[in-house]
């Protein structure tokens, strides 16, 4: 601590890494220290842009700092954030904090041992939309999640399960209270050579079913999440960050008691879930607060998001373009 300010760095500044240099900016009781880039014209640029000290290696920025925001490519999380972990640092690491499991639990078991708060950057959890969906379940019966995109570079590092439908994994094993019994997965690869398009079926011991398709071949974009529960319909729109609500136990049909009515909607503007990540994880560091429980909660997501993968990899793969005759 300097001044009763955190000292934070952010490792990695590409797409998402900007935007963690951009929230910690703003932050009265945080002091940014400095960013590191492999690639120095844009470490450099965002040097420039920003006025933050520029460093040549992470291991140089590990000296100055309390905490850091970890934004690299996913093939690289597990080797820098050891040396951030190693270092007494508190870590925030972008989704997903490993392509293996057990490379999870180290950093996971590392944290834990050393009081140190590690966070994985699944920023839907903030988004308002689901916070307030979250105070308004019940006994969620069926689960449906999209999540598309148009097609961009950026991302293709890791397949579409990673990429995308891992955000959707960590919010339903976050609201849903039961253990998984049975995932069923297909997918396939459109434009990269991994998997492009996905589709998930999670059934829970408790009955609840879960069904989730990502793909960032999308014509549009889309970031919707459904839950079906007795009393009345959800509909979670990230995008929008709009809440939509049907209730069904208070006159929420038609006179015929067939159709639902109009959903009634709310909208949360001015929210900016990046910002109340970075923030909560600020506020963790700052008072010590235990870690250890959202990061097995993420480890699940990760877990869940392998089992996918290795279903996907054991059945169709590629897509086949119609034959000509």
């Amino acid at each position: 601590m300097n001044n009763n300010k955190l000292r934070v760095g952010v490792i990695g500044v590409g797409h998402m890494g900007e935007y963690h240099v951009q929230k910690y900016k703003t932050l009265p009781n945080v002091q940014l220290m400095g960013i590191v880039d492999t690639n120095s014209d844009r470490a450099n640029e965002i040097g420039q842009r920003y006025s933050i000290k520029v460093y040549n290696q992470y291991e140089e920025i590990l000296k100055q700092v309390d905490a850091v925001s970890l934004a690299v490519p996913t093939e690289a999380h597990f080797e820098v954030a050891k040396d951030i972990l190693s270092h007494g640092v508190h870590l925030l690491v972008e989704k997903p904090i490993s392509y293996k499991i057990e490379c999870g639990d180290s950093l996971i078991n590392m944290a834990h041992e050393r009081k140190l708060i590690l966070r994985v950057g699944l920023v839907e959890r903030f988004n308002p939309a689901i916070v307030k969906m979250e105070t308004m379940l019940t006994k969620p019966i069926l689960i449906d999640a999209h999540r598309m995109n148009l097609f961009t570079t950026r991302g293709t590092d890791v397949d579409v399960v990673f990429d995308l439908m891992i955000h959707d994994l960590d919010i339903i094993l976050h609201i849903v209270h039961s253990e998984v019994k049975e995932v069923h997965a297909v997918g396939m690869s459109v434009i990269t050579p991994k998997t492009d398009v996905a589709n998930a079926r999670l059934i829970f011991e408790n009955g609840t079913v879960a069904n989730l398709t990502a793909s960032r071949v999308s014509h549009k974009t889309i970031r919707k999440l459904r839950v079906f529960q007795p009393n009345s319909l959800l509909e979670a729109d990230c995008l929008k960050r709009e809440l939509g609500v049907i209730r069904l136990d208070n006159g929420g049909r038609d006179p015929d008691g067939l159709s639902p009515a109009a959903p009634d909607k709310t909208t949360f503007p001015d929210s900016d879930p990046l910002a109340d990540q970075i923030r909560s994880f600020i506020d963790a560091v700052m008072t010590s607060s235990k870690q250890a429980l959202n990061s097995w909660d993420e480890r699940k997501a990760l877990k869940i998001a392998l089992g996918i993968i290795d279903q996907i990899t054991s059945g169709c793969k590629r897509f086949q373009p119609p034959y000509s005759f």
